[in-house]
């Protein structure tokens, strides 16, 4: 199978599942308790009449079928409706807090890539003290969850060092920097230990193999060994993480968010589950769903680029 037709059949495969997904998220209204109707009149009583126009408005008494596809044509048109909280348009929300969200997932990625492939580089190569060392601080990271980094962090180093601020978003480029440094920190510090174990179990795995020992038998350096055969090699393995990282980033950012009042939409989907405000707690949903499934189409295309071998399909070889 060539490179073209296995990313035009992985775009294919994206697009049924998003659609399947935005069914998911759509119907789970049904099932979540409260009424968005109940919830406007803010516990008054009220009319038929006012009744059937808030119904109406939001298309609450048509049947599920015929919500369905008004929702989804809305949405494919970049409409996702109105906030039944902050009575304005979901998208005009997305837009103010978005930006944030994305902002902290990318520094706390970076973080993570970083981080994570060179102390798996390391351990993995290095050994001795150094490797033992990285397992005790990866072990450390590995059984912190995010919610309670974001306590320590925030405690130790704005409450008390008052290195930096306590929460917000701040005011300009490098305000915002500053204030997102601990948040992305704490949403990083799990998946840095994940990764670092990843890669250094996949670099120790490839070093035993034996085209390693080839290469070193013709004298190639040392550095190229590493750079050209094992990591290379076991890169692949790595790539195959890249989904279970967003997706933690994606979940975790809602408490992390919270935590330090970033204003992302993290703390928005919080906020919109508590009040029923269902078209935002949709639209966040969606857009999360989408997110994911785009970094794993970006990395089942870049893994054929690494391995080859993995666009040709079973039983089938490079030659």
């Amino acid at each position: 199978m060539s490179f073209l037709r296995f990313a035009v059949r992985r775009l294919a495969e994206m697009a049924a599942t998003l659609l399947c997904a935005s069914f998911v998220i759509f119907g789970a209204m049904y099932l979540a308790p409260g009424n968005p109707a109940a919830f406007l009149l803010g516990g008054r009583s009220a009319s038929p009449e006012t009744l059937k126009a808030i119904n109406a408005q939001y298309h609450l008494d048509d049947p599920f079928a015929e919500q369905y596809v008004h929702w989804l044509g809305q949405v494919l048109h970049g409409d996702f409706g109105r906030s039944i909280t902050y009575r304005t348009d979901v998208s005009r929300l997305l837009a103010d807090r978005l930006p944030s969200t994305l902002l902290l997932i990318s520094m706390a990625l970076v973080l993570v890539v970083v981080l994570g492939l060179l102390l798996g580089w390391i351990g993995a190569v290095r050994g001795g003290g150094a490797d033992a060392t990285i397992l005790v601080t990866t072990t450390f990271a590995i059984g912190t969850p995010s919610f309670v980094a974001a306590v320590l962090l925030q405690g130790l180093f704005a409450v008390k060092l008052h290195w930096f601020p306590t929460g917000g978003g701040g005011d300009g480029p490098l305000d915002v920097l500053w204030h997102l440094a601990l948040p992305a920190i704490a949403l990083a510090l799990y998946l840095i230990g994940m990764l670092a174990r990843v890669t250094r179990a996949s670099m120790l795995d490839v070093l035993g193999q034996e085209h390693v020992t080839v290469a070193r038998s013709r004298g190639v350096s040392e550095g190229q060994v590493i750079r050209r055969h094992v990591f290379r090699n076991a890169l692949g393995t790595v790539l195959t993480t890249g989904g279970l990282i967003v997706s933690t980033l994606l979940v975790c950012t809602v408490l992390v968010e919270s935590a330090f009042s970033v204003g992302g939409i993290g703390q928005l989907l919080e906020l919109s589950t508590t009040t029923k405000d269902f078209p935002t707690v949709q639209a966040i949903s969606l857009i999360m769903v989408g997110l994911f499934m785009t970094v794993n189409l970006l990395v089942d295309l870049i893994h054929p680029l690494v391995d080859p071998r993995v666009c040709l399909g079973p039983g089938r070889s490079a030659a």
